[in-house]
């Protein structure tokens, strides 16, 4: 059964009144209907505010890693467990073909179903998830594989268990590796970046959004709480944050955004999965002309530039 936001209403009474129409076998009427259904999509995505682009980067119906994986790639094959600890099934890791590009898909799942959510620990992995990410991206270094990271988690796990096994050190350690990994690596956050546990898979030559997610450091909810202690304050806490692509693009942060379907990839996951295939292949092929010390020292200079800024000579 479908989920629709508060603000989808309109599309929601417009989908009932076309299932309703092909029960009755009126033709005419769901012609009718389907054209008014477009004009209403293109209305309420049109403008939508930064709250409402946070809902749909969680919505429960949005293509999720798997999701990706499953539908773009072939011949895959997971790869389990960080060899020191346990398997993380927050992070997935699978080796596979895209088109005709072996390649390394490693991504954060959040889960879908109560039983699947606490399977996955709803998308926040412990340090062994960022360990067995690191771990099968040196696979793909060894043999030369580019790698897709998918970025989809509120953050990394804050509890007890997770402080004690060393998870700021483990997401320091993947920051630090990944930096000078001289795989191709691009990553794309897919639904939700949520601070460092979106940072430690996010280090690459390319840093893309879909065009209804977010990348931030720390929740809407948190930032309200911090400043304000009022929760009703998240609408403008979003707002001040500049969380969505446009507004990190516009600040150098992110490098493309990627078009998703504008009914997003919750009512059209092949329409959002066709769009992040092209563009992950066409960054292999404008990586693949540039040689690995032009790669790395281009992504070195990237990273070192977040957070620069100029100061004014005072009049």
């Amino acid at each position: 059964m479908a989920i629709y936001l508060d603000f989808e209403k309109g599309i929601q009474q417009i989908d009932e009144d076309i299932k309703n129409a092909k029960i009755k076998g009126d033709t005419d009427a769901v012609e009718i209907l389907e054209k008014n259904l477009e004009k209403e999509i293109a209305k309420t995505y049109k403008n939508l505010s930064d709250y409402q682009k946070l809902q749909l980067a969680r919505h429960p119906d949005r293509a999720y890693a798997l999701d990706y994986i499953r539908m773009m790639m072939r011949d895959y094959h997971e790869i389990h467990g960080d060899r020191t600890f346990r398997d993380d099934p927050a992070i997935v890791c699978y080796i596979g073909y895209i088109d005709d590009r072996k390649v390394v898909v490693i991504g954060e799942q959040k889960g879908r179903g109560t039983k699947n959510k606490i399977k996955r620990n709803f998308g926040m992995p412990h340090p062994e998830g960022y360990r067995k990410a690191l771990r099968v991206a040196k696979i793909a270094e060894k043999f030369n594989l580019p790698i897709l990271f998918l970025i989809d988690t509120p953050g990394a796990y804050p509890g007890i268990g997770a402080e004690e096994r060393g998870q700021s050190e483990a997401i320091a350690r993947n920051l630090f590796e990944l930096s000078t990994l001289r795989s191709k690596i691009v990553s794309v956050v897919i639904g939700e970046g949520g601070s460092g546990g979106a940072l430690a898979i996010g280090v690459g030559d390319k840093l893309a959004m879909m065009r209804y997610s977010v990348f931030s450091v720390i929740s809407p909810e948190g930032c309200a709480a911090i400043l304000w202690n009022d929760p009703s304050k998240v609408e403008s806490a979003t707002k001040a944050m500049k969380i969505t692509p446009d507004d990190l693009k516009e600040l150098g942060l992110i490098d493309d955004v990627i078009d998703e379907p504008i009914v997003g990839a919750h009512r059209d996951k092949a329409g959002a999965v066709k769009a992040l295939k092209e563009y992950f292949l066409k960054s292999l092929d404008e990586l693949d002309q540039m040689s690995d010390e032009e790669r790395l020292e281009l992504r070195y200079k990237k990273l070192i530039s977040k957070g620069a800024f100029a100061e004014e000579e005072q009049k």
